[in-house]
C-alpha cells in the first residue's frame, strides 16, 4: 500500500491575496476530500502585497470554520510539496478564459516530474470566476472598503486597505 493518499487534496498558490474565488474553491474541495491542504508560496515572478507569514494568517483567519482544511508554506515546485504531503492530488483553481493554456503546460511538466500526482482544475462559481490576487492588487490603490469586499473576504479587506494605507 502507498504512502500516498487519494482522500488527501493539495491546493497551491501564492494566496497574495487570498480572495472570495479562492475561498469559493477551498470550500467546495473540502467537501470533496476529507483533508485539505492549502500552501501558500513564493512565486519569484511576483512581488508579493503580503509577506508569507502575513498571507499565511490571513489564509487560516478566512477558512477557520473548515475542521478538515490546513496551511502551510512551500517553496520550490508545487508538485514537490504535493508529494511531501502525502497526496496525489494537486487542485489549480484556474480563470476560465486566462489561465487554462499556462496551467495545461504547467500540469504536463508536472506529468514528467511526478507521474503519480494528478493535476485537477477548479473553477469558482459565476461571480468570482474572474477574480485573482492581480485584479486586486490593481483596483484596491483605488477602491474602498465596500467595493473590496466584493472580491475578497472581510479578514482581508481590512488588511490590504492597511497596506494600501501604508504606502500612501
Amino acid at each position: 500500500m502507498s504512502a500516498f493518499s487519494p482522500r488527501i487534496a493539495v491546493y497551491p498558490g501564492s494566496s497574495d491575496p487570498i480572495t472570495l474565488g479562492h475561498l469559493n474553491v477551498i470550500e467546495r474541495l473540502s467537501r470533496l476530500f476529507d483533508r485539505l491542504i492549502v500552501g501558500v508560496g513564493i512565486n519569484i515572478e511576483k512581488c508579493p502585497m503580503f509577506e508569507i507569514d502575513e498571507r499565511v494568517g490571513l489564509v487560516r483567519s478566512t477558512i477557520s470554520h473548515l475542521e478538515n482544511v490546513e496551511v502551510r508554506t512551500f517553496s520550490g515546485l508545487a508538485v514537490e510539496f504535493v508529494k511531501a504531503c502525502g497526496a496525489l492530488i494537486m487542485v489549480r483553481g484556474v480563470r476560465p478564459i486566462t489561465d487554462i493554456p499556462a496551467e495545461l503546460t504547467m500540469m504536463m511538466a508536472n506529468r514528467r516530474l511526478a507521474p503519480d500526482v494528478e493535476t485537477l482544475f477548479m473553477i469558482a462559481d459565476g461571480e468570482l470566476a474572474h477574480v485573482s490576487s492581480s485584479l486586486i492588487k490593481q483596483i484596491a490603490p483605488l477602491a474602498g472598503e465596500e467595493e473590496l469586499s466584493r472580491f475578497l473576504p472581510r479578514e482581508v479587506v481590512a488588511a490590504v486597505r492597511g497596506k494600501m494605507g501604508a504606502g500612501s
